[in-house]
């Protein structure tokens, strides 16, 4: 990349240290000039999604500016992870939070103060104990990085009262250059962040929310545990990610799958902490392939081969969704995002939020349901949908998504709509989905007859679709805004202002006809978008001799990093595989010039992998 006169002068080390610690010839979108804002002193903040590299934006200036970096995290197993993986790198770091003992905590504050620490992760609890806070102030201090910064806002998805008081680090440190990064806030919780911490005439830098590597596809939730296995068996011995709504669910996904034969583990705040660290570890070191889990699972999790992440049920709001699913290809290779889209979750998330007695949070939580499901129910391009609500506007087809790959196709729908209005009428608006769609379709049930809803005129006069369609077309007209389900009368089907003038035939609708099947071929043939294909260097676009290879250093990478006692990817991540399968280095020059592969790596590694690759 080309520099300017304004750069820092240090920047050179900066890209020196990019290729000798981390293996990567350039910079990727905005970095260099995150960095370089940082080198000068400047405050930053970043939006940036998973995956992008916010933690080079922080990482490569702590380690040319003076001093230890102080990097605030939330939770214990992204500080585990992070600093594991800068240790691999040859970077001295470590984290100071609950999980040391006495001891362990006591060589880390002498490790700090002897000067010998580049970064030192540490939880917002801990950093904002006051004789703590001293200790710093004795000390050169390079930066303070804010990871997860949303949890800061009232307005995010994952408002953290413990991150609230950042602000008051800034008197603390005047001199001390901040940065503060995120994976997803829309423009509320940005300003609030900004407003918050206090930096000091912060530059602003805003990525592109785009992940075009991953496939996002919805499906409606018709026998989910039939609809999981059939996603799961086109994906063996891959890893990913389940979330459920509720730890019972979890647990019954989990045990499903394990009887089944996959090599899936339960994840929820009720369990032990033990029993969490263990999944986790099992999980990013490969010995597991599926974590089935409630969102307390995955923050920041820095594990790069997740191919899929499914939503069981329907997540509460766009930024959650888009930060959990981006958890999935952040090594850049093609993943897959599967969300199982149901009425049912719809209402508890709505009963849910009744609860709330705080009126301008339940406009908010209500505002942030509909937006998810509008997502789910989008007829057009839904990464359009998710660049619209982060304020990246896109109007192009992706290709590389459930209705790219396989448009809906659309019909005149106003008699089946008329049909429906017509029955929830003539029920007096006091049943629900499942009855209006038996008297459509003049179902013969005991109930029925003992209400003599036979006799009805509208029974029987739907049977030209089936219950399924019949719930797809009911679902529309509810989205649409014809029809409404009362959460507080049992989910009965009630007219709306609308619906009076589609029953009169005064609106023209188009509808879409109930999706049958499940469409998950990431690498689909159906794709209209040149940008995914121009990705796919992946496993699954390798020749069958090359697949051999690249099966061969999948299990020399797990030897090794079992012989270390680190997680594989920590030793070379899925992407550096396929890059030894294309190029084959026989030397050590041509093994640095692997994607992901720096100084420490070859030293450590080197001598066993080019001795696999020479025999190939």
């Amino acid at each position: 990349m080309s520099l300017d006169t304004t750069q820092h002068p240090h920047f050179v080390t900066a890209s020196h240290l990019l290729k000798t610690v981390y293996g990567y010839d350039s910079f990727r979108g905005q970095q260099a000039d995150i960095i370089n804002d940082v080198l000068n002193g400047q405050d930053c903040f970043v939006l940036m999604p998973t995956g992008g590299g916010k933690s080079l934006c922080y990482q490569i200036p702590a380690l040319v500016r003076p001093g230890t970096a102080i990097v605030v995290s939330p939770l214990i197993a992204l500080m585990q992870d992070q600093v594991s993986a800068l240790k691999a790198n040859g970077v001295n770091a470590d984290y100071y939070n609950s999980s040391l003992d006495f001891q362990a905590a006591e060589q880390v504050l002498i490790r700090l103060h002897n000067g010998e620490l580049d970064m030192l992760y540490v939880s917002p609890e801990r950093l904002l104990n006051q004789s703590f806070l001293q200790q710093l102030q004795t000390l050169p201090i390079s930066l303070f990085a804010i990871d997860e910064a949303h949890c800061i806002s009232q307005w995010g998805h994952d408002f953290r009262p413990e991150y609230h008081q950042m602000g008051s680090l800034r008197q603390w440190f005047a001199q001390v250059p901040f940065i503060a990064l995120t994976a997803t806030a829309d423009f509320a919780t940005r300003q609030d962040i900004l407003d918050k911490l206090h930096l000091n005439e912060p530059k602003v830098h805003i990525s592109s929310f785009d992940r075009p590597n991953i496939q996002y596809t919805v499906l409606e939730k018709n026998q989910p545990a039939q609809q999981l296995e059939k996603f799961l068996v086109k994906h063996p011995n891959q890893s990913g990610v389940i979330y459920a709504l509720s730890r019972k669910r979890v647990e019954e996904v989990a045990e499903q799958l394990k009887a089944k034969g996959f090599k899936a583990k339960a994840y929820h705040a009720g369990l032990p902490a033990e029993i969490r660290q263990i999944v986790h570890q099992q999980f990013i070191r490969d010995e597991i392939d599926i974590v089935v889990a409630t969102v307390a699972f995955g923050m920041g999790i820095d594990k790069p081969n997740v191919r899929f992440v499914v939503h069981y049920d329907l997540p509460k709001n766009i930024e959650g969704y888009y930060q959990e699913t981006g958890r999935a290809g952040r090594d850049g290779l093609p993943s897959e995002a599967l969300l199982l889209f149901g009425m049912q979750d719809v209402s508890t998330a709505k009963y849910f939020i009744e609860q709330i007695s705080n009126e301008q949070q339940k406009m908010l939580e209500n505002f942030k349901l509909s937006s998810m499901i509008n997502f789910a129910e989008a007829l057009t391009c839904r990464r359009n949908v998710l660049l619209n609500y982060f304020g990246e506007p896109s109007h192009k087809a992706c290709g590389n998504c459930d209705v790219c790959l396989n448009p809906p196709q659309l019909f005149d729908g106003k008699i089946a709509a008329q049909k429906v209005l017509s029955c929830v009428y003539r029920l007096n608006q006091g049943f629900g989905l499942k009855h209006v769609i038996e008297v459509l379709r003049g179902a013969d049930t005991d109930r029925i007859r003992q209400l003599n809803h036979q006799t009805l005129s509208t029974y029987g006069i739907g049977k030209e679709y089936s219950a399924h369609e019949w719930q797809s077309i009911v679902r529309q007209l509810i989205h649409l805004g014809f029809l409404q389900q009362d959460i507080q009368d049992y989910q009965k089907l009630k007219f709306t202002a609308l619906s009076g003038d589609l029953l009169k035939g005064k609106i023209e609708l188009q509808l879409a006809f109930a999706k049958k099947e499940l469409k998950t071929s990431s690498l689909s043939s159906n794709s209209k978008s040149g940008k995914v294909g121009q990705r796919l260097a992946a496993k699954d676009t390798l020749l069958a001799e090359e697949q051999a290879l690249f099966e061969a250093l999948r299990t020399l990478r797990k030897e090794i990093a079992d012989s270390e006692d680190i997680p594989a990817y920590q030793v070379f991540g899925d992407a550096s595989l396929v890059d030894m399968v294309k190029k084959k280095p026989q030397t050590d020059g041509q093994f640095l010039q692997i994607s992901g592969v720096g100084e420490s790596k070859l030293a450590r590694f080197g001598f066993e992998f080019l001795a696999l690759l020479r025999k190939y």
